[in-house]
């Protein structure tokens, strides 16, 4: 059930990413008019910000700090390989599900973290949450 399973986003500001797509080598239109190099056309909620020549690193680099809770959880992530495009959204009014996140082909949530929300704390008495799931990156709005 969708009312059960998801979360509608509230929103957050775009400025964070856009500095940080700044300092990553994010090319200005004007600056990259005339290469001859293939490059990916970067938007934040549907604005074209510029262009990037490696999108795989980041997009890996946004998701470890989104999993980190450095910019925002809600913060979508698509990458059209195809098209060529990246596309960041940050506005309010996206439907989001919870995933639980994978690496190395094993499962972050661990028997401690069932324990902890459980228990309502964690091993250091600190309050825990599903939003300590999410800010500690165990589970991933998508």
């Amino acid at each position: 059930d969708l009312s059960l399973m998801s979360c509608i986003s509230v929103g957050s500001l775009s400025a964070p990413v856009i500095e940080f797509l700044e300092e990553w080598g994010l090319e200005s239109l004007e600056e990259n008019a005339h290469s001859a190099t293939p490059c990916t056309k970067v938007f934040v909620n549907g604005v074209w910000m510029g262009v990037h020549r490696d999108p795989a690193n980041l997009v890996k680099t946004i998701k470890k700090l989104r999993r980190k809770d450095d910019i925002s959880p809600e913060v979508s992530v698509v990458r059209d390989i195809r098209e060529r495009e990246l596309r960041l959204y940050t506005d309010a009014g996206r439907v989001c599900r919870p995933l639980f996140i994978v690496e190395n082909q094993q499962l972050l949530l661990a028997k401690k973290h069932i324990q902890y929300l459980n228990d309502g704390q964690d091993e250091e008495g600190k309050p825990y949450k599903w939003d300590s799931l999410v800010k500690g990156g165990v589970i991933e709005l998508l």
